[in-house]
């Protein structure tokens, strides 16, 4: 499924190029939880690839190890043309499989015993898809650095990790760690994800051992391959010194040296909202690659061009875009939203970006105050095109509307309005990271959570904010000095409350579907509804 960036002042948006309806087989096999995925519990991947940049070509090795749920013969693996399986071996025995598609159906030989440790080892080589434009399009990007020496990277969201690596490609499964070897010709390194155990030398080629001790997710795995350049510095956080390692090209060295001293301030505003860095073990890295940057799991990918905004540019039009690197900013919020928190259907996506999108406010009103976090969300509202409801379809490997990132943004500034009690707002925060820490979960997970903890009843509000493309407008008219006013556009029992100013005061209103009144003292000169709620409204 090919992806693109809608731009209206350059928005980031991912959104699908073909809303498929009806679905496909293969959309079924690739975004639901199949028979032949269901039976086995993912729990390990050793997964070594020799890339080769002069072909453009891989071969390699996944071994997948798994714990038996329910006895079963049959299992789906997954791997998209033009790569190819060679062979898949099990306790030395090579298996048969058929292939359908991106899926591979393997016959086991031995019998599968509930509650038994397995592994199988998948073979297999090609040239893998070139992604077009990523990290929309995904696939691998080959390019070069100034000097000529290739520059590679990979990125896959949505298109899915088996793209360029056999695996159990659906996001309900993680492995509980991972180990990855990169193997490159001399003198480039390849990085991935975790940290590095060692680098190992042989003729013309060097392996790169690296290690994942946490859970991960499958588009979270990486590889960037380049002559990199690599500093280092060390951040105090809440669970003690973690490691920041940056890879660079060399031409870009001293550039990173300066722009990279964000991490430091996004690692600290964002350990107080959400909580500790969900990967001590791991460390964090930022890599530069060739194209715009992707949350790798603690392997931040950037190609932002070292410089603040969204390549330059302000996607609020208030001028606090500027103030901080996007790149850097919202992929590195990932980490909390869609590499410990993690959609199980991508049709919740809106998890990981309507909160990511959101933390970009939230590293402005750390740094900057709250006047100027809400003025930047509150300006992203004109890139939302309420063209769609925000949460996709399930089990088809289908996103909802590209509105996740600035609607969503603005749903969950309006949710903070609400609660009226910041302290609350991040104790919440923090609170979703440590409860579904390094979990995949459901929208209703995170509804039922958001509800219980704010108090509130909020079924509606996310009915109106995720299920509907509709934005409620309030309508309202004045008679004499009684304000009468309603909502439209609204799903069944609707009624948030909002805050209006008359003559500069403070006053709360209750509107519903059916009209209401609020009686003042003499019609006031001057009213308006505060913009921090995303709502229309409308005088009549």
């Amino acid at each position: 499924m090919k992806k693109y960036y809608i731009l209206p002042a350059l928005l980031l948006v991912m959104t699908s190029v073909c809303a498929q309806e009806p679905f496909t087989r293969q959309d079924s096999l690739r975004g639901s939880i199949t028979p032949e995925r269901a039976w086995w519990d993912l729990t390990y991947y050793d997964l070594g690839v020799q890339v080769m940049p002069e072909s453009r070509s891989l071969s390699g090795t996944n071994t997948i190890h798994y714990t038996v749920l329910q006895p079963q013969s049959r299992m789906q693996i997954d791997l998209q043309p033009p790569l190819e399986i060679e062979a898949v071996v099990q306790d030395g025995r090579q298996l048969t499989f058929v292939r359908e598609g991106n899926a591979y159906f393997i016959t086991l030989a031995k019998p599968q015993l509930q509650g038994a440790r397995e592994a199988v080892s998948v073979r297999y080589s090609g040239i893998p898809l070139e992604a077009a434009r990523a990290p929309w399009d995904g696939g691998f990007s080959w390019s070069q650095d100034g000097k000529g020496q290739p520059f590679v990277a990979t990125s896959c969201q949505g298109l899915g990790a088996s793209v360029w690596w056999p695996n159990k490609d659906h996001m309900y499964d993680e492995p509980d760690s991972m180990a990855i070897r990169l193997t490159v010709p001399k003198p480039l390194t390849g990085v991935a994800n975790g940290r590095l155990l060692k680098t190992e030398e042989g003729g013309e080629n060097r392996t790169f051992h690296w290690f994942v001790s946490n859970p991960i997710n499958n588009y979270g795995v990486n590889a960037n391959i380049a002559e990199y350049a690599q500093f280092s510095e060390t951040f105090s956080g809440e669970k003690g010194s973690l490691d920041l390692d940056y890879y660079v090209l060399p031409e870009n060295l001293n550039k990173a040296k300066e722009q990279f001293k964000q991490v430091p301030m996004m690692m600290e505003a964002f350990e107080h909202w959400f909580g500790p860095y969900p990967f001590y073990e791991d460390s964090f890295k930022l890599v530069e690659v060739p194209y715009l940057g992707m949350e790798h799991q603690c392997s931040i990918t950037y190609g932002n061009k070292y410089q603040n905004g969204y390549l330059g540019r302000d996607l609020s039009g208030t001028g606090w875009g500027l103030k901080f690197d996007f790149i850097i900013i919202h992929e590195a919020g990932h980490e909390w939203f869609a590499n410990n928190i993690t959609y199980r259907d991508i049709a919740d996506m809106w998890i990981h970006e309507s909160f990511t999108a959101y933390s970009e406010g939230l590293y402005l009103d750390y740094h900057f105050g709250t006047e100027a976090a809400s003025a930047y969300v509150i300006g992203t509202r004109a890139n939302i095109r309420n063209d769609k409801p925000i949460i996709g379809t399930y089990g088809v490997n289908s996103e909802g509307s590209g509105d996740m990132y600035p609607k969503g943004a603005n749903m969950l500034h309006t949710l903070r309005q609400l609660l009226e009690d910041d302290e609350l707002w991040r104790t919440i925060l923090r609170g979703l990271n440590e409860t579904f820490y390094h979990q995949t979960v459901t929208t209703e997970q995170i509804e039922s959570y958001l509800s219980e903890k704010s108090g509130k009843d909020l079924s509606a509000f996310f009915d109106q904010y995720l299920r509907t493309k509709w934005v409620p407008n309030l309508e309202y008219r004045w008679n004499g000095p009684i304000l009468e006013y309603r909502y439209q556009d609204i799903v069944k029992g609707f009624d948030m409350p909002v805050r209006v100013f008359a003559d500069q005061e403070v006053h709360w209103i209750y509107p519903a579907a059916a009209w209401k009144q609020t009686p003042f003292k003499n019609k006031p000169e001057s009213f308006k509804v505060d913009s921090n709620f995303y709502i229309r409204s409308t005088e009549l």
